[in-house]
C-alpha cells in the first residue's frame, strides 16, 4: 500500500527584514528569489553554498565554546505568526571535543574494499549505512539549531555565565553546558561539510513547540534542498502519544512517517535486513480484520468494538489491519479539536431541583460513589449493571443511584467525564470515565457509538493506542499462537528497522549533465595510496575503506590535466581534516599528460578516481575515517558483523561482541562481572576435565 498525498498544514516562511534577508531567497521559487532582489545563488556544492548563506547572517559572539556562531530571526505566517531563531554553529574538527562524529560511528551490512583492485577493476562503494563512518573525517560540521523555549533559555544563561567567567576565571568556562549537547530542541541537524549529515531531532507541539513537527521538517527539509546536501540519516524513534509511529504510519501508508519527506530504508539492527522489513510491513499491512475478529471474539469484546465502530462510518470496506488504520489516521484530519467547554459540568443543585425527593448532600455522595466505582474500573467500560452493584455496597437507596445513573452521561466531575453509551453489540447501556487531565497509557477507554459526528479526537485517539498496545506491544494470548505469532515477530522487525536516509543528490548541480560553453562538470573521488607504493598503476592496492564520496568540480573548457589535479586538490583539502596535505598524482583508468587538455579526454559528468598520497607520508589513514579503529570483533547470533548501535557485551574469554538482546542480557541489568559466549560456555563444559 503507497501512500496517497495527504494534506498538511504549510507556513509561509519570511524573515524579518532587519536579520537574515537572504533566508527569503533560500527558502522560495526561482521567481520569487529574483523579484526579492537577492543575486546570491546555490548552485555550488554543500561547503561552498552554506558559506555563501552565512556571509548575510548575524554573527553571534555569546555562544563561545571555541565555535563560530550566526542567527537568523524567522518568522512562520499562519493566524498568528510565530518568531523564531535559527542558529548555525561551526564546529571545526580542531575546536571539537573529538575528532571523530559519533552519528557517524555505525555502519550496516556493507560490502567493504577487502580484495585486490587494479586498475581494471570497478571500484565498490559503500552502501546501505546510515551513518558515514566510511566516510574521511571533515574540517568542519555545521548544527543547525531552532532552540525551544527552555533550550533558549539556558543558552542565555550559559552565554552570560561564559562573560562572568571570563572576567573572574576563564578556564572555568570550559565547565558550562554546550549548546549544541542540549537536549530538547526544536529542531537540531548536523551536516558535515562534504553534505553528508544527520536530522538528530525534531520536536512539535507534544513537546511544547508552536510549530508542529511536519511544519518543522518541511523547513528542514528545504534547507537541505536549496543548500544542495548529499545524503541525510535520521534514526527514527519518533513517538505519538506513546505509540511508535514507524510502526502505527507504517503499516497504515506503507512507509515510515519520515518517507512523507523521501526518507527510506538504509539498515536495520539485530540483522533486520531491507527484504525482512519489507515483508514484514506487506505482511501486517494485509492481515485480514476477519481473521483477528475470530481469534478476539472470545478473549476481548472491545477490539471487536472498534473494528465494528470505524466499518460503520467508513464509505469502503475495511478488509485489513492497514485499511482500518489508514482510515483512522486520515479520520483524525477531518474531525474538529475539541473543547472542554463542550462538555457539561454536572451540577448536583440542578438535579436535586428536578422534581428529586433527595437532598443536595444525598445526590452529591451518590455522584461521588459512582465516580470512584468508575475508577476503580480502571477507565474501562462497564455496564449500568456492573456499576450499580458497586455503587450499592455504599448507598442501598436504588432509586437514588437509579435516578443519578440516568442523570450522568457526558457531564464533567471534577477532573473526569462521565460517559455513557449504548454498546452496539450487546445493547446494553455502558458507562466509563474519560481523564481530562492526561492521557496516561492504561486509559484503554473507548465509545461504543456509531456515526462518525460522535466520534471525538481523543476516542480516535484511545481506540488507535488501543489496538496498538493489545495486538502490537502486548499481545493477547490467542496472537501468540499459531500463524498469529507471527504478529510479533514483525512487529519486532519493524521497530528495529528505524536507521533512515534521504538522498538529496546534492552533488549534481543544475547544469551538471552537459558541458556549456565555458565550463565542464565531473565528479571527483581520491583513492589515497599507502606508504611504500611508489606507482598505482602497476600496483595492486589492498584498500579496507571505501572510495570518498565523488566531489563536484568544475573546471572551464580549456582546463588541462594540471588544473584538474589541482582543483581536486583544492578541494579535498578544504573539505577532509587529514588531506590537508594531499598531493595528486594520477587519474586511474586515464593515461594523459599534465599538459593535454581535460575537454575531450573525458565526457561531461564523468566520475573519475584521482590516485594521490599525503605529503608527509606517515598519516595514520586509519584514523582519518569518520569510524576510527575497529574496537573489536562483532559476530552475534543474529548475524549482525558490524556495530549496528545497539548495546553490545562482550566475551570475557574470547572477546567477541554480542547485542544484549540477543544475549538474553536485560538492558536493565548491571553488565555481569563474568560474561561467556555461548561457544565459549560450550567449550568449558565440554573440556572440564582439563586442569
Amino acid at each position: 500500500m503507497r501512500s496517497s498525498p495527504r494534506q498538511s498544514s504549510h507556513r509561509e516562511v519570511s524573515v524579518c527584514p532587519m536579520r537574515g534577508g537572504p533566508f527569503s531567497h533560500l527558502l522560495t521559487n526561482g521567481e520569487r528569489e529574483k523579484s526579492a532582489g537577492h543575486p546570491i545563488e546555490f548552485n555550488g556544492p554543500f561547503h561552498d553554498n552554506i558559506k555563501k548563506l552565512l556571509a548575510f547572517a548575524s554573527l553571534e559572539t555569546k555562544l563561545g565554546g571555541g565555535m563560530r556562531s550566526w542567527s537568523f530571526q524567522l518568522e512562520f505566517h499562519q493566524q498568528n505568526p510565530v518568531q523564531i531563531s535559527l542558529f548555525v554553529i561551526e564546529e571545526s574538527a580542531e575546536s571539537s571535543l573529538s575528532y571523530h562524529c559519533r552519528y557517524c560511528q555505525y555502519v550496516g551490512p556493507i560490502l567493504y574494499m577487502f580484495t585486490l583492485i587494479s586498475l581494471s577493476e570497478n571500484f565498490v562503494h559503500f552502501r546501505n549505512s546510515s551513518g558515514w563512518g566510511h566516510h574521511m573525517i571533515c574540517n568542519e560540521k555545521f548544527h543547525l539549531v531552532l532552540p525551544s523555549n527552555e533550550t533558549a533559555l539556558v543558552m542565555a544563561v550559559c552565554s552570560d555565565y561564559e562573560v562572568n567567567s571570563r572576567i573572574s576565571d576563564a578556564s572555568s568556562a570550559m565547565d558550562k553546558p554546550n549548546f549544541i549537547e542540549l537536549q530538547g530542541h526544536l529542531l537540531h541537524g548536523v551536516l558535515h561539510s562534504n553534505g553528508f549529515g544527520h536530522l538528530l531531532c525534531v520536536n512539535g507541539i507534544e513537546n511544547g513547540s508552536e510549530l508542529a513537527g511536519n511544519e518543522i521538517i518541511d523547513f528542514w527539509d528545504r534547507i537541505c534542498t536549496r543548500l544542495r546536501a548529499r545524503k541525510m540519516s535520521v534514526i527514527d524513534v519518533a513517538k505519538k502519544r506513546n505509540m511508535d509511529l514507524r510502526l502505527i504510519h507504517g503499516i497504515a501508508f506503507g512507509e515510515p512517517w519520515f518517507g512523507r519527506w523521501g526518507y527510506r530504508f538504509a539498515r536495520g539492527s539485530f540483522g533486520v535486513t531491507e527484504q525482512m522489513y519489507v515483508k514484514a510491513m506487506d505482511g501486517l499491512q494485509s492481515l485480514p480484520l476477519c481473521l483477528l475478529i475470530q481469534q478476539f471474539s472470545v478473549s476481548d469484546i472491545e477490539v471487536l468494538v472498534i473494528f465494528d465502530r470505524y466499518q460503520a462510518i467508513s464509505n469502503n470496506s475495511l478488509l485489513t489491519l492497514g485499511h482500518l488504520l489508514r482510515f483512522m489516521h486520515e479520520l483524525r484530519h477531518c474531525l474538529p479539536p475539541e473543547t472542554r467547554c463542550s462538555m457539561k459540568p454536572i451540577d448536583s443543585r440542578a438535579v436535586v431541583e428536578t422534581n428529586c425527593r433527595w437532598s443536595q448532600k444525598r445526590v452529591e455522595m451518590a455522584i461521588r460513589v459512582i465516580v470512584e466505582a468508575l475508577k476503580r474500573a480502571k477507565f474501562r467500560w462497564i455496564s449500568r449493571q456492573e456499576v450499580r452493584d458497586a455503587a450499592r455496597i455504599y448507598i442501598g437507596d436504588t432509586g437514588l443511584l437509579d435516578f443519578v445513573l440516568k442523570s450522568l452521561g457526558n457531564h464533567v466531575v471534577g477532573n473526569y467525564i462521565v460517559r455513557r453509551t449504548v454498546n452496539p453489540v450487546t445493547k446494553v447501556l455502558e458507562y466509563c470515565l474519560e481523564d481530562l487531565l492526561s492521557n496516561r497509557e492504561d486509559h484503554v477507554l473507548s465509545s461504543k457509538t456509531k456515526g462518525c459526528h460522535q466520534i471525538t479526537r481523543f476516542q480516535l485517539r484511545t481506540d488507535m493506542y488501543y489496538l496498538y498496545k493489545y495486538i502490537f506491544k502486548e499481545p493477547r494470548l490467542v496472537l501468540n499462537t499459531g500463524i498469529f505469532s507471527a504478529i510479533s515477530m514483525a512487529t519486532r522487525v519493524i521497530l528495529d528497522s528505524k536507521h533512515l536516509i534521504k538522498d538529496y543528490r546534492g552533488e549534481y548541480s543544475p547544469n551538471h549533465d552537459a558541458a556549456t560553453e565555458e565550463k565542464l562538470n565531473l565528479l571527483c573521488t581520491i583513492l589515497l595510496i599507502h606508504k611504500g607504493e611508489s606507482n598505482v598503476n602497476q600496483s595492486v592496492v589492498l584498500n579496507k575503506k571505501a572510495l570518498l564520496p565523488y566531489a563536484s568540480i568544475v573546471l572551464p573548457t580549456h582546463a588541462t590535466i594540471r588544473d584538474l589535479k589541482i582543483e581536486v586538490e583544492k578541494n579535498f583539502r578544504e573539505m577532509y581534516w587529514g588531506l590537508k596535505t594531499l598531493v595528486v598524482e594520477s587519474i586511474v583508468d586515464v593515461n594523459a599528460a599534465d599538459s593535454d587538455m581535460v575537454f575531450g579526454l573525458v565526457e561531461a559528468s564523468s566520475e573519475l578516481v584521482l590516485a594521490g598520497r599525503t605529503a608527509d607520508g606517515e598519516t595514520d589513514i586509519e584514523g582519518m575515517y569518520e569510524r576510527g579503529k575497529d574496537s573489536g570483533v562483532i559476530d552475534c547470533s543474529c548475524g549482525t558483523k558490524e556495530d549496528d548501535g545497539e548495546r553490545m557485551i562482550a566475551c570475557d574469554i574470547c572477546d567477541v561482541q554480542q547485542h544484549h538482546r540477543c544475549a538474553r542480557v536485560s538492558s536493565n541489568e548491571d553488565v555481569p562481572h563474568i560474561f561467556l559466549c555461548a561457544r565459549c560456555e560450550h567449550d568449558i563444559v565440554f573440556f572440564r576435565f582439563l586442569p
